[in-house]
């Protein structure tokens, strides 16, 4: 999909990526089995045992709710993904793929809104004249590299395809897919249109990645008076040397989200308010 050259950067870079301890800590868990590193992670990032923030006791309406799920394309989520070797191991942890198609089956029955806010980079977008460290990976590794806004030319099976585990949900008739968001927040696409123009005003947040793109859609939207909860095994992150996203985000999300659920408790919340 992408040019000779974005190809060529991309191997170079994948190489220096496999020499970082991000690289070196997915393959110790594959090694290790997912059930040991799923155990770790659970202690590694479970809640505090005595908390001092209140709870702002969020109570799900499903008739102005909505379930809004950030790149869940290739790129991101499978091992064919371009981002793998840096998120591969939140993803894993997270359960993330099996956890959110339980998410979207349960919006769908509950037949709430559902938006996807994707993630594309055309032609022009890597003829920016400045970036962010993560926008210079990202445009390195091709990742999301879409040929164009107006045509779909190349998208099948490229890393900006939706998991093939969602796309009966995305492609329902019914759900919502918005323009690409360029950089991190929703502010440059139409995700917030879409959900006022749906009446809703809560939001079941969901994808990737945890501290990037999930958190600056949170904090956005919640600057936009939406009532937000985050569902914690149905995000991920990168991890680096300069540290672990997922954490980063995790503890953000504690002090400002509306909540910050499980997706089993969600589902709970789904199924109880579907009867109520």
């Amino acid at each position: 999909m992408c040019d000779p050259e974005i190809q060529v950067g991309r191997r170079s870079f994948l190489v220096g990526i496999a020499n970082t301890g991000a690289a070196a800590t997915v393959l110790a868990a594959a090694s290790i089995g997912p059930t040991h590193a799923t155990a770790a992670a659970n202690d590694r990032y479970a809640n505090p045992k005595q908390r001092v923030l209140p709870d702002p006791g969020m109570k799900l309406d499903l008739g102005r709710a909505a379930l809004v799920v950030i790149d869940p394309q290739v790129d991101f989520m499978s091992p064919k993904g371009a981002a793998w070797s840096v998120v591969g191991e939140s993803v894993t942890e997270q359960n993330l793929v099996p956890n959110l198609t339980k998410l979207f089956q349960a919006a769908q029955q509950a037949r709430i809104t559902v938006a996807v806010s994707p993630h594309y980079y055309y032609p022009h977008d890597h003829r920016w004249k400045f970036a962010g460290p993560l926008e210079l990976v990202q445009h390195k590794l091709g990742m999301f590299d879409r040929r164009g806004p107006l045509t779909l030319e190349g998208f099948a099976g490229s890393g900006a395809e939706f998991m093939h585990e969602f796309k009966p949900f995305i492609e329902d008739g019914r759900t919502i897919v918005c323009s690409p968001h360029k950089l991190y927040g929703p502010q440059a696409n139409d995700l917030v249109l879409q959900l006022r123009k749906q009446r809703v005003d809560q939001i079941i947040l969901t994808g990737m990645a945890a501290n990037l793109c999930v958190e600056s859609h949170l904090r956005h939207l919640m600057e936009e008076g939406f009532e937000v909860a985050v569902v914690r095994d149905a995000v991920a992150a990168p991890k680096f040397p300069e540290g672990d996203g997922y954490l980063a985000a995790l503890i953000n999300f504690r002090f400002i989200a509306n909540a910050v659920w499980t997706t089993e408790e969600t589902l709970a919340r789904l199924h109880l308010d579907q009867h109520e």
